[in-house]
């Protein structure tokens, strides 16, 4: 009796269904998954560390996360941009604009920054020195390879650091860390002035001192530190090709028309009852006047060659066992709501068949070839036949 918890009329098992009805989701999941596993990438955090020379994120040599880190330590909030249009917004408040690089720059771009509530810090910039830091301008030598220089001015900021690694030479009332062999006074690394504003700028001829790799020789930790942490708040700015064109605040969503959110919305609402309606489950079948009548005769060959051509000998096995047992069922008195256990019960009784016997005609395993098939119907017609005995 324990094969009538498992085996189906039908020749199928619990986990043959099972599996079945995997195959056929199976790619709904797959799609879903892919779809889960792209939205969980868009929305995740992008890397908190870059490769990009002298950006506050960088851990590398030519990064500069170390000092973004020091002067997060000692209470400075350090705003990292890319564009022009956010290193304004970032600056509106106040405190330090550090500006690295200015080969990216337009002219405007230079007016601009210029013009801002804040104190500025130009590191390796060639371009716009007269424009953002009046009196300051390049001379030549200063050397390409970084050198130790000591201070060799009364800036306090350059005294306190001493000595530090670097190379350029700025000219200005106030320059710092000339070449080595320079006396005071002679172009330096370093220099300070004022702008038109009434802000100090403090322009440093070389990245180096920036560096991670640098950092930790001589005064540079102190230099940097002391020349970006003089606020709570620093921006640092470095400047890409195109940062001005990005810096207008104009974008997709200001260019197309108001009413094309709303058209969106209505499409995509459409889109979603169709789909419901296309998609929707199909009702009872409708019974239709053939305009031809088919013999039932006809009709049982008929389908039983297609079981046989297709060699589904459980599916005829399963209408043959169906078939017998509720015509036996109906000739003693049985209701339709009769579980199989009181079915066979009968039957047997009936008959004078072993229950074991009955249970295997109607409800065992299914045959597997024709002559298994033809065996499992005269099998029925007998166990029919002596149930229909007067």
């Amino acid at each position: 009796m324990s094969a009538l918890a498992v085996v189906v009329g039908d020749g199928t098992t619990t986990r043959t269904r099972a599996a079945g009805r995997w195959r056929r989701w199976r790619p709904v999941f797959v799609v879903l998954g892919v779809v889960l596993a792209g939205a969980l990438l868009a929305i995740l955090p992008a890397p908190r560390t870059s490769t990009t020379p002298l950006a506050p994120d960088n851990v590398g040599k030519n990064g500069a996360r170390a000092l973004a880190q020091i002067l997060g330590r000692h209470g400075v909030t350090v705003t990292y941009v890319r564009t022009l249009h956010d290193a304004e917004r970032a600056a509106a408040g106040g405190g330090t604009l550090l500006v690295v690089g200015d080969y990216a720059l337009t002219p405007g771009d230079a007016r601009q920054i210029a013009g801002l509530d804040t104190d500025l810090v130009l590191v390796a910039a060639t371009q716009f020195l007269p424009e953002l830091a009046p009196g300051v301008g390049l001379a030549y030598g200063g050397g390409s390879v970084p050198t130790t220089r000591q201070a060799e001015c009364s800036d306090e900021d350059a005294v306190a650091a001493g000595t530090v690694t670097a190379t350029g030479a700025l000219t200005g009332s106030v320059t710092c860390f000339p070449s080595p062999g320079s006396g005071p006074g002679s172009p330096g690394a370093y220099a300070v002035t004022t702008n038109a504003a009434g802000h100090r700028v403090a322009v440093l001829a070389d990245a180096t001192p920036l560096t991670n790799g640098a950092l930790a020789s001589e005064g540079n930790a102190a230099l940097t530190i002391r020349m970006l942490g003089r606020h709570d708040h620093l921006t640092w700015f470095l400047p890409t090709l195109g940062a001005s064109d990005a810096g207008d605040g104009t974008g997709v969503g200001d260019i197309v028309p108001p009413w094309l959110g709303v058209l969106g919305l209505q499409a995509l609402v459409v889109v979603l009852v169709v789909a419901l309606w296309r998609g929707r489950r199909l009702g009872p079948v409708v019974a239709e006047r053939l305009p031809v009548v088919v013999p039932a005769a006809e009709t049982t060959r008929g389908r039983g060659r297609l079981y046989r051509r297709g060699r589904s000998y459980g599916h005829a096995a399963a209408a043959l066992r169906a078939g017998a047992a509720t015509r036996m069922a109906a000739r003693l008195g049985l209701p339709r709501s009769a579980d199989a256990p009181a079915t066979i019960d009968a039957i047997a009784r009936a008959s004078g068949m072993p229950q074991q016997d009955v249970a295997r005609l109607l409800y065992g395993p299914p045959p597997h070839d024709d002559r298994a098939l033809a065996t499992l119907a005269d099998e029925l017609d007998i166990l029919e036949s002596e149930v229909n005995r007067p």
